[in-house]
C-alpha cells in the first residue's frame, strides 16, 4: 500500500531550517550590511540558543559566508550554494513527509513570470536537497513556496492572482493546477483567494496576506489606518474564507509602508513558526506590538520574537520568504 506523502503544517516540528542570507552588493546596494545583520538577529532568535531547529544559513559566495559567520557564530552553519538572490521559501525545495519518509520537491522557477531570473535559482532547490541527502523529484511546472500555505491535513490557500497568472505556466487550468498540488504536495482541497497585497512584485503570494495557524484555522490582517492600500483586498479574502466555513482569525496590519512614494508588501503575515519562536516582521509602525502579541498567542509554548525587516524588505519580501523548514521525522 502507497502512503500519502504530504507537505506538513510549518508548525510541526523542523529538524533544520535553510535561511538565504544576503550575497550580493550589486543587488543589495546601500541594504547589503543591515540587510544581512537583520538575517543574522532572525537566524539567532529561530536558533533560540539550542532550544530552536538547526540553522543552515545559504550564501551564495565565500565572502558572504565570512560575514555570515561573524554575525551568528555558533547559532547557525554557514552553507555554501550560488544563487541569484535569498528567497529560498521560493526556490529551495519542499519538503513532504508520512512521519516515517521524508522527500523533497524542486518546483520549475521563472523569476516570478520573468521579472528577476538571475543566476542559480532556477536549481538551488536541487542542490539543497542533493547536499541534504534527500530523495528530491524535479516537479516540471512553476510553483513558489511562498505562493501556497498548507495545514498540514490536505487543505492549501493560494491567490488566484498568483496561480492562475498566465506568466507562471499558460498552458495549465485551475483545475490542472489542482491536480498538480495533489499529485506533488499531497493537497486534498485548496482555498482560492482573490489578490495579493499591493507593491508585491510575487504577484500576490499567499505568505503576505493569510497564513494557517491550525488545522482549517487561518489568520487574515485587518486594516489598521484609513490608508491601508490593502484594505478591500483584507475584506475579499475575509469574504471567501467565511463561505469555506474555515476558522478565521484577523490580526492588525502594519497600514501604509511605501518606498519613494510608492506600496511596498509590508506584513505581518511573512511569519516564520520555528520550533521555539513565532518570529514576525516589524516595521516601526504604531501596530507592531499589538500584531507580535496576537501572532504570539496563537502558538502557546513558542516566544513570539518581533523584529525589524526594513533592509531585508527592500529586496521584495521577510522572514518568510528567505526561510525553508525540514520536517522531522
Amino acid at each position: 500500500m502507497t502512503t500519502l506523502l504530504r507537505q506538513p503544517p510549518e508548525w510541526a516540528p523542523h529538524d533544520w531550517v535553510w535561511i538565504g542570507f544576503p550575497s550580493h552588493a550589486n543587488l543589495w546596494e546601500d541594504d547589503l550590511i543591515p540587510a544581512q545583520e537583520e538575517v543574522a538577529a532572525f537566524a539567532r532568535a529561530v536558533h533560540a540558543d539550542g532550544a530552536g531547529e538547526r540553522v543552515h544559513l545559504v550564501c551564495a559566495n565565500d565572502e558572504a559566508a565570512r560575514a555570515a559567520e561573524a554575525l551568528v557564530g555558533a547559532a547557525a552553519a554557514i552553507e555554501v550554494q550560488p544563487f541569484g538572490d535569498i528567497w529560498l521559501r521560493d526556490t529551495g525545495p519542499i519538503l513532504v513527509s508520512d512521519g516515517d519518509v521524508r522527500e523533497a520537491r524542486s518546483f520549475l522557477f521563472n523569476g516570478w513570470g520573468d521579472k528577476y531570473r538571475l543566476d542559480g535559482d532556477d536549481d538551488v532547490g536541487l542542490r539543497l536537497s542533493k547536499a541534504a541527502d534527500l530523495p528530491v523529484r524535479r516537479c516540471h511546472w512553476v510553483l513558489e513556496g511562498g505562493a501556497i500555505d498548507v495545514d498540514g491535513a490536505g487543505l492549501a490557500v493560494t491567490t488566484e492572482q498568483c496561480l492562475l497568472n498566465p506568466n507562471r505556466n499558460p498552458s495549465l487550468e485551475r483545475h490542472e493546477i489542482e491536480a498538480r498540488l495533489r499529485g506533488d504536495l499531497g493537497l486534498t482541497e485548496i482555498l482560492w483567494l482573490g489578490d495579493g497585497l499591493a507593491g508585491d512584485h510575487t504577484d500576490g503570494h499567499v505568505d503576505n496576506l493569510a497564513r494557517f495557524v491550525g488545522e482549517r484555522r487561518i489568520v487574515l490582517p485587518i486594516a489598521s489606518t484609513p490608508d491601508d492600500p490593502n484594505a478591500a483586498v483584507y475584506e475579499d479574502a475575509a469574504r471567501r474564507v467565511a463561505a469555506s466555513g474555515i476558522d478565521l482569525v484577523r490580526i492588525p496590519s502594519p497600514g501604509l509602508i511605501e518606498d519613494e512614494g510608492e506600496p511596498v508588501a509590508a506584513s505581518y503575515m511573512n511569519f516564520y513558526i520555528g520550533n521555539a519562536a513565532v518570529v514576525v516582521p516589524i516595521y516601526g509602525t504604531a501596530s507592531d506590538d499589538a500584531a507580535v502579541a496576537a501572532i504570539g498567542a496563537l502558538f502557546p509554548g513558542r516566544r513570539a520574537v518581533g523584529l525589524r525587516a526594513d533592509h531585508v524588505l527592500t529586496g521584495g519580501g521577510s522572514f518568510h520568504c528567505i526561510s525553508q523548514q525540514g520536517p522531522s521525522l
